[in-house]
C-alpha cells in the first residue's frame, strides 16, 4: 500500500511537471514544438537507458515494449506540443485528461460492459464541462490547441490502458521511448525550417523527458500494477488541479472563472462515472 501511494504520487507530481515545463518552453518561445518533443523523447530513452543499464533485470530486451504503445506515447507527445504553443497551463491539462477518462470509459463500452446510470450521469456532465471549456467565445480556448491536446488524451488513455499488463515496467517504457524515437524526429526534419533553440528551451525539454518523462512514465507503469483502471482513472484527475496550480506559481497564468467552473464539471462528473463502476476493466486491449 506505501509503495503503491508513493508511486502513485510520484507519477502524477510528474504528469503536471510536463504540463508546467512544456508550457514554459513553448509559452514564452523559447523553443519550437518539434524541438521540443524530439529533446523531450532523446533525454527521456538516454535516461532510461541509462536506468536499465544499472538495473539489469529490467533492462530493455527486443521483446520488451511494443509498436503499438510506441506510437500512442510519439501521438501523444507530438500533439501535447503543438496544443501547448496556444493552450495555458491547467486549461490544456484539463483537456488531456478529460480525453483520457473518455477514452477509458468508451474502452469500457467497446469489452462490453452495460456501465449503470450514474455512470452515464457523470460521463454527461464530464462531457458537457469539456464542452463548456472549449466552447466558442473570449475566453475559450484555442479551437487547435484544444483539438491537438484531445488527440494527446486519447493517446495517452490508449497507452495507460495498455500498460496495466506490464510485468516489466523499466524495460517496457525503455523499449518504447526507444521505438518512438525515430518518429519524432521525422516531425523535426519536416519542421525543420520553423525550428530555434535556446539553452532555457533545451533544458526546459531535457528535464521534461529525463525525470518527467522517463523516469515519471516508469514510476506510473509500476504504479498502475496497483491499481485497478477505475482507481487509475480516478487518481489522475488531480494533475489538472496540480497542473494549473503550477502554471498560476510558475507562469502567473490566471486561475480564470471559466476554468474553475470546467474544472468542477469535468472532474466532478468522472469521478461520479467512476465511483459507479462497479466491475474493473480490462487489463489489455
Amino acid at each position: 500500500m506505501v509503495k503503491s501511494f508513493f508511486y502513485t504520487t510520484a507519477a502524477l507530481t510528474a504528469f503536471a511537471a510536463n504540463s508546467v515545463l512544456c508550457r514554459m518552453a513553448l509559452g514564452e518561445g523559447a523553443m519550437d514544438a518539434a524541438s521540443f518533443s524530439t529533446i523531450r523523447l532523446a533525454s527521456g530513452a538516454a535516461m532510461l537507458l541509462l536506468l536499465s543499464g544499472l538495473f539489469a533485470r529490467q533492462g530493455g530486451s527486443p521483446a520488451a515494449g511494443n509498436w503499438f504503445s510506441a506510437t500512442m506515447l510519439f501521438a501523444y507527445m507530438v500533439a501535447f506540443s503543438y496544443a501547448y504553443i496556444s493552450l495555458s497551463t491547467g486549461t490544456g491539462a484539463l483537456i488531456l485528461f478529460g480525453m483520457v477518462q473518455a477514452t477509458m470509459l468508451l474502452w469500457a463500452l467497446r469489452s462490453g460492459e452495460r456501465p449503470p446510470f450514474m455512470e452515464w450521469a457523470g460521463l454527461a456532465l464530464a462531457l458537457g464541462g469539456l464542452v463548456y471549456l472549449v466552447f466558442p467565445g473570449l475566453a475559450a480556448p484555442s479551437p487547435v490547441g484544444a483539438f491537438l491536446m484531445g488527440v494527446a488524451g486519447v493517446s495517452w488513455g490508449a497507452y495507460s490502458l495498455r500498460g496495466r499488463g506490464s510485468h516489466r515496467p523499466l524495460a517496457d517504457t525503455t523499449a518504447n521511448f526507444v521505438r518512438a524515437l525515430p518518429m519524432v524526429l521525422v516531425v523535426s526534419l519536416v519542421a525543420l525550417g520553423d525550428s530555434h533553440l535556446s539553452p532555457r528551451g533545451i533544458l526546459l525539454a531535457s528535464l521534461s523527458g529525463a525525470l518527467a518523462s522517463g523516469m515519471g512514465y516508469t514510476v506510473w507503469y509500476a504504479a498502475l500494477r496497483h491499481l485497478a483502471a477505475n482507481h487509475a482513472a480516478v487518481v489522475q484527475l488531480t494533475v489538472p488541479v496540480l497542473a494549473a496550480l503550477g502554471g498560476t506559481a510558475f507562469l502567473a497564468e490566471e486561475f480564470s472563472l471559466r476554468l474553475v467552473l470546467s474544472m468542477i464539471l469535468i472532474l466532478g462528473g468522472v469521478a461520479l462515472a467512476m465511483a459507479a463502476r462497479r466491475q474493473p476493466m480490462p487489463m489489455k486491449v
